[in-house]
């Protein structure tokens, strides 16, 4: 029953790791928009460019590691 429960929470295939990053990336934007309005000016701005960056390398952790998973089988 634990192994059906890990599967539906694996990453199996590109297009999942793809849809991963959107989730996360449009989460960042919101989140952006909202630092943008809690902290006008410079430093919302700041904020709101840290939030993709976070979202480049997580995506890039996802990808890496899809193939290095095919690699290994």
């Amino acid at each position: 029953m634990l192994t059906r429960l890990k599967n539906l929470f694996t990453i199996k295939s590109k297009f999942e790791a793809f849809l991963v990053i959107y989730g996360l990336a449009v989460g960042a934007v919101e989140r952006g928009f909202h630092y943008m309005q809690l902290y006008p000016g410079i430093a919302g701005k700041l904020m709101f460019a840290v939030c993709p960056i976070a979202v480049f390398m997580a995506g890039t952790r996802i990808l890496d590691s899809i193939d290095a998973d095919r690699e290994v089988r």
